[in-house]
C-alpha cells in the first residue's frame, strides 16, 4: 500500500510541474496577415450604378464601388485616392446577399464626386 501512494504523488508531483512549465511559457498566438495587394483595380472592381447610387453622388458626395470581399477600409481609402487622386473622407462597407462587397467612399469638400463619376463614364 505504501508503494500505491508514493506511485500517486509520483504521478501528481509529475503533473504539477508539468502546469507550472506551461504557465510559465505562454503561448504564442498565431496571427494571420494578409499581405495588401498592391494595384488598386484589383480592389476597386467596378463602381456601382443605380439610382440609389447617383442620389448619393449628386447629395452627399459618395461613391459606391464594389469592392475585393478581402478588402478593408484602409485598402479601400488608399486604392481610391491613388486611382482618382481625391481625398477620401470616409469608408463605409456592407456586403450583399449576392455576396459582393460594397464601399460607400465619401470624398472630402475639396474633391467632388460628380467629377470623379464624370471621369468614369457614370453620369
Amino acid at each position: 500500500m505504501a508503494e500505491e501512494k508514493k506511485d500517486k504523488t509520483k504521478k501528481t508531483n509529475k503533473a504539477v510541474k508539468a502546469a507550472e512549465t506551461s504557465k510559465a511559457e505562454p503561448k504564442e498566438k498565431k496571427t494571420l496577415r494578409r499581405t495588401p495587394t498592391k494595384n488598386e483595380w484589383e480592389i476597386l472592381a467596378h463602381p456601382l450604378m443605380t439610382e440609389k447610387s447617383i442620389g448619393l453622388i449628386e447629395k452627399e458626395n459618395k461613391l459606391v464601388f464594389v469592392v475585393d470581399l478581402r478588402s478593408n477600409k484602409v485598402d479601400i481609402k488608399n486604392a481610391m485616392e491613388k486611382a482618382f487622386d481625391v481625398k477620401v473622407d470616409d469608408v463605409t462597407t456592407a456586403i450583399t446577399r449576392k455576396g459582393q462587397k460594397k464601399a460607400f467612399i465619401k470624398l472630402s469638400k475639396d474633391s467632388s464626386a460628380s467629377e470623379v463619376a464624370t471621369r468614369l463614364g457614370m453620369l
